[in-house]
This record gives C-alpha cells, sequence and structure tokens, in this order.
C-alpha cells in the first residue's frame, strides 16, 4: 500500500470513530470514505443539524482537504410543512439569542425560510442553528434584514441641533 492510501486508510479510521463516538451522531451509523484527502460521508440523520455536525467533525479533521456530505436528512414518516413551522417555531423561541418578535418562518418542502427584521447580524446565525434543530428540516434561507439601530432622543436632538447651525 502506497503512502497516500495509507494516509487516506489512517484518516477513515479516525473519521469513522469521531462520528460512531460524537453524542449526537452515535446512533444512525453514519459512513466515512477519505480519497486522496476528501471525506465522503453517507448516512441518514433526523435533522439538518446533524448533517451539519458531521460535516464540521470532518472538516475539522487535520489532513481533510474537502468534505462531500452526502448525508440524507429524512423523517421517521412524513410530516408536513405546518408541522415543520411549528417545530422551527419551538426551536427559536427556546435559543435565547433569538426574538420571534424579530424573525419569522415558513415552510416549503422542508426549505425553512427565515423572515424579519434583526439590529443583531448574530441573530441571524442563531436563528439558522435553531431552524436546522427542527424535523424535517432540508435547507434553511434567510431573508432577514439587519436595520440600523432607532436613533436615541439625544443623537436626534444632536441631530437637528447640527441641522439648525448650518
Amino acid at each position: 500500500m502506497d503512502m497516500a492510501r495509507q494516509e487516506d486508510a489512517q484518516l477513515k479510521k479516525k473519521l469513522q470513530e469521531l462520528l460512531e463516538s460524537d453524542k449526537d451522531l452515535r446512533g444512525y451509523a453514519l459512513n466515512a470514505d477519505v480519497v486522496e484527502g476528501e471525506a465522503r460521508l453517507q448516512g441518514t440523520v433526523d435533522t439538518l443539524i446533524e448533517k451539519q455536525r458531521a460535516g464540521e467533525l470532518a472538516s475539522g479533521l487535520p489532513g481533510i482537504k474537502r468534505v462531500d456530505n452526502a448525508i440524507s436528512v429524512s423523517t421517521d414518516g412524513p410530516i408536513t410543512d405546518k408541522e415543520v413551522e411549528l417545530e422551527v417555531a419551538q426551536e427559536l423561541a427556546a435559543d435565547p439569542r433569538v426574538n420571534r418578535r424579530h424573525i419569522g418562518a415558513e415552510s416549503v418542502k422542508g426549505t425553512v425560510i427565515l423572515q424579519g427584521n434583526v439590529r443583531d447580524p448574530d441573530e441571524i446565525e442563531a436563528a439558522r442553528r435553531a431552524a436546522a434543530k427542527a424535523r424535517g428540516v432540508k435547507e434553511v434561507t434567510s431573508r432577514v434584514r439587519v436595520r440600523e439601530p432607532k436613533p436615541t432622543l439625544i443623537e436626534l436632538f444632536h441631530r437637528q441641533v447640527r441641522n439648525d447651525n448650518e
């Protein structure tokens, strides 16, 4: 066995061990393969966040150059868009970094579309991760806009005073 194949075999073994020992992924019997430093992940998980977790583990492994995450997201039975929206709403409400008055969600065939306005861009990423935890979510798209914070009364006063001096 040449050196490159040996390295791939070692990386595959390490990656498979990572997937099998991860508390969130070990019950899924996911498969990993490594060819020329490129990892390919296969199997089925319940949620998008679990698929993303597997990809993060693979890409964080030294020696892995690229990850082809072919893991499928599938629920145990059919799930409607309304059920997905309900679960996403619960996940958004459960995350203290997300204000439900700022961000809402709609589901179309497993694609969740986040909508709303926030002042902090970090809230968008928190909402993306929260939505990815819900069953039936295959993809999360954001249409959330970042808005400038409203000026305080003092800032408004100073702007007006500056305008009056011109």
